[in-house]
């Protein structure tokens, strides 16, 4: 595989700490342990998501959502199944799993819901109206006592 060195980005950059960290995470090779519960991305607005894992066999008390430095973080765990059974195939997984969705600045979860062995969490960006950019209206400025000259003086 092959190493991008990041540092000429930080030495360039004043601020941009985000960006090179996200460069980071994109760029390490941890695919083999994001494959479980399969998961699904979908924009439902123009700054709305909404993410639905698979999450057959849990429960609502087995699973766990929490948002903590604009990262959003799902674990799930199962109880252990105290009675005896024999499967002639189990393809159903219930292991236990966490799995994190970083988010963008000023990005909420609005709501979550537990349905047909699917979780749906919904998202929205949230942008403060001091951070929402605002038209500045221009006004025609007075002319200043020392740029009008008096037409006796001239002649």
């Amino acid at each position: 595989m092959r190493t991008f060195d990041l540092a000429p980005l930080h030495r360039a950059t004043v601020g941009f700490d985000q960006i090179a960290d996200l460069m980071d995470r994109v760029l390490t090779n941890d695919a083999g342990s994001q494959s479980y519960p399969p998961y699904n991305i979908e924009k439902t607005a123009e700054d709305g998501w909404r993410i639905s894992i698979a999450v057959a066999g849990f429960s609502d008390e087995d699973l766990t959502l929490e948002v903590k430095e604009n990262a959003l973080h799902v674990t799930a765990n199962k109880a252990e199944d105290t009675t005896q059974r024999t499967y002639l195939h189990r393809g159903i997984a219930t292991r236990a799993f966490s799995r994190r969705f970083h988010l963008a600045d000023h990005v909420k979860v609005t709501g979550a819901s537990h349905e047909n062995g699917m979780l749906h969490i919904d998202l929205v960006r949230e942008v403060p109206e001091a951070l929402k950019p605002r038209r500045i209206e221009i006004t025609k400025a007075a002319p200043s006592p020392q740029d009008v000259i008096e037409a006796e003086k001239v002649n």
